[in-house]
């Protein structure tokens, strides 16, 4: 391994005892000097991302360790599905086939370490391809596994357990179709002290992956929780690939070759201290924008961040642009809590979309028109067959900004739109009444309509995700290195504390007395002039980051992007069942002074979230870019302003 050989190789003029520990080592270096970092790069950000990562980062990124993050609550069903059809899968395939299986030969030449929870529920099997793989390859290559994450046989247990859902209230589901633990770094640090050259596991929280062979190398404890936090920051922020290197970033125009983007990689020292850079001569973007905008992504409560190992506050970290990348610092530790995560999806009902194209003026009128007597029609044909009606309905017209609610601006109509139309329903076999009911549209009701892509919709599971958590002691983490098995604890088990210790009041809008007097006048702009931002969910809720361009912006941000503002400005998001007040019981404003950020979560605002939303922006990526357009008044002219 590239980065513990620095590592001995500094400290070697250490007087130690002959044959030290990685945590002696690890203690020792009480400063960053050159060549003690550790560079870890990642190269998927979800199933699905582009296998050619992997290639970029291996021959050009000078790794010690690469990762690959595939999983998200809904894969996990998907995977649960797939093994139920073919008992040796379960993993992702893409993992073996696509992304590290070529390249096996190159990554073992260079002494570069993988962690990844391609794995899924059958981590087993994933090895085993993996193991296949090399063996055609030539390759002596040794694969760690870590299992108990899965919690699915020990699912009626937990159904007496009282495992109540931390939004809802509501108990563990009886029609449990995945439950799932997110486990931390333990494990695959165990693994990694084994020898494994490729570390395979089921779930465990994104950021462990990177955060796993720091502790390995700089011999980080439970009592080291700042670096913890930086460790689990700097996984943060590279879990999702392409995101902290210009992907998705506010400022898209400005990011370079988006064919031939550099995938990232953090370079940590063993204080913490994170450099976030990318291969050189790839595209993309690294400035204190791009890693701004991804710390804040769905983070929920900045000064906790609960995760496995540690409890993070993010409210001081610090951003700064250096030749090399983006420096970033300043994370703070607290001790985990006693207990996991537990992620569990459930089948509730089937859904299926409808997706078709109108042309000609008033397209959308034609277009909400034409689903409203498709409705009509096939909700007489369930009433004729004594079937029940719809549980749930949505449509919207794409391109005539229905999604943006009182804030659209297409007075005169587009001459061109597209109908997203969704339903659910207890029983599949409505949802195929519905199907067939589409197509008549055609030649039947609106002129222009074009094509319904994809044709007839095909009913599919719509499955809704619960959850809770779990004492971590009735979870048993298994690591097996080539037939060496052992179980390890929990991190931190004997410095656990409960997880209501992190139940933090609400965190306060700073009033008018405790910011910088304002200079006013008389000019308005839009938020895109001021901030960055970028969204992603959490469940049902919708996480929107903020992020002044300057800091002499960033008292303007605090006085005019109130919790209530907000709320009012997203109010159409909520479903009516809600009741009107739901901008503003469900909005949550919290303050990032280190990166001058505002956090805001918009709890319930999904329509359910994931696969149980019938909309088209499900995971609400869309939300903070309609939140560019939200006006800030009273300013004066921005030149005036200095920073």
């Amino acid at each position: 391994m590239a980065g513990l050989g620095r590592l001995v190789a500094r400290v070697s003029t250490i007087k130690l005892s002959p044959t030290p520990s990685l945590v002696t080592l690890g203690r020792h270096l009480s400063q960053d000097t050159p060549g003690d970092t550790v560079r870890i790069g990642c190269a998927s950000g979800f199933w699905g991302d582009t296998p050619t990562a992997a290639s970029q980062l291996i021959h050009h990124g000078r790794l010690d360790f690469l990762m690959f993050d595939y999983l998200s609550e809904i894969t996990m069903s998907l995977l649960t599905a797939a093994r139920a059809k073919k008992p040796d899968m379960g993993y992702a395939p893409d993992f073996v086939l696509h992304a590290l299986g070529p390249h096996l030969n190159e990554m073992k030449r260079q002494g570069i370490r993988v962690l990844s929870n391609a794995g899924g529920i059958n981590p087993e099997a994933c090895a085993a391809a993996l193991r296949q793989a090399a063996k055609k390859a030539g390759v002596d290559l040794k694969v760690g596994v870590v299992a108990g994450d899965d919690l699915m046989p020990q699912k009626n247990d937990l159904l007496d357990a009282n495992l109540c859902d931390l939004t809802s209230g509501l108990p563990l589901p009886p029609s449990a179709h995945s439950i799932n633990a997110y486990l931390g770094a333990v494990g695959m640090v165990k693994a990694l002290e084994q020898g494994a050259d490729v570390v395979v596991t089921g779930r465990c929280t994104d950021s462990a992956l990177a955060l796993a062979p720091l502790m390995h190398v700089f011999g980080w404890g439970s009592s080291d929780l700042d670096q913890l936090a930086s460790g689990s920051l700097a996984g943060h922020l590279i879990e999702c690939g392409a995101q902290v290197t210009g992907g998705i970033f506010t400022d898209w125009q400005t990011v370079p070759d988006w064919h031939k983007i550099g995938f990232p990689i953090a370079e940590v020292s063993p204080s913490g201290r994170i450099l976030i850079t990318k291969p050189e001569g790839t595209g993309g973007l690294v400035s204190v924008g791009t890693v701004a905008e991804q710390l804040l992504y769905e983070i929920g409560d900045p000064r906790a961040y609960v995760l496995p190992d540690v409890v993070c506050d993010l409210t001081g970290v610090q951003v700064a642009e250096v030749e090399a990348g983006v420096e970033v610092w300043g994370a703070r530790g607290k001790p985990p809590t006693d207990f996991y995560k537990v992620s569990t999806t459930y089948l509730d009902g089937y859904k299926a979309t409808a997706v078709f194209v109108v042309g000609g003026p008033a397209s959308a009128a034609k277009g909400h028109r034409t689903v409203k007597a498709i409705l009509a029609r096939t909700r007489s044909i369930l009433k004729a067959l004594g079937m029940a009606d719809f549980s749930r309905t949505h449509f919207q017209a794409l391109g005539a900004e229905d999604t943006y609610g009182p804030h659209a601006r297409n007075d005169g109509g587009p001459r061109e739109s597209v109908m997203w139309f969704s339903v659910t329903h207890k029983d599949k076999r409505a949802l195929q009444v519905f199907a067939m009911e589409l197509a008549a549209a055609g030649t039947g009701m609106a002129p222009g309509l074009t094509a319904v892509v994809g044709g007839r919709p095909k009913p599919t599971p719509l499955l809704r995700l619960h959850s809770s958590l779990i004492p971590k002691d009735r979870c048993k983490i298994r690591v097996n290195v080539e037939g060496e098995e052992c179980e390890v604890a929990a991190a931190g088990s004997s410095t656990t504390v409960p997880a209501s210790t992190y139940n933090l009041p609400h965190q306060p809008a700073s009033s008018p007395s405790d910011l910088p007097q304002l200079e006013t006048g008389p000019h308005s702009y839009r938020l895109e002039e001021l901030a960055f931002t970028r969204s992603g969910d959490k469940g049902d809720s919708c996480n929107v980051g903020v992020v002044a361009r300057s800091p002499s912006l960033y008292p303007y941000l605090l006085k005019a992007l109130s919790a209530d503002a907000v709320g009012k400005y997203f109010g159409h998001v909520w479903e009516p069942e809600l009741g009107s007040d739901a901008p503003k019981e469900f909005v949550k404003r919290y303050e990032v002074p280190g990166i001058n950020g505002l956090n805001f979560v918009l709890e319930r605002s999904l329509g359910g979230g994931g696969v149980a939303s019938l909309r088209s922006d499900p995971q609400g990526k869309a939300y903070g870019q309609m939140l560019l357009d939200f006006e800030v008044t009273g300013m004066p002219d921005l030149a005036s302003l200095k920073d």
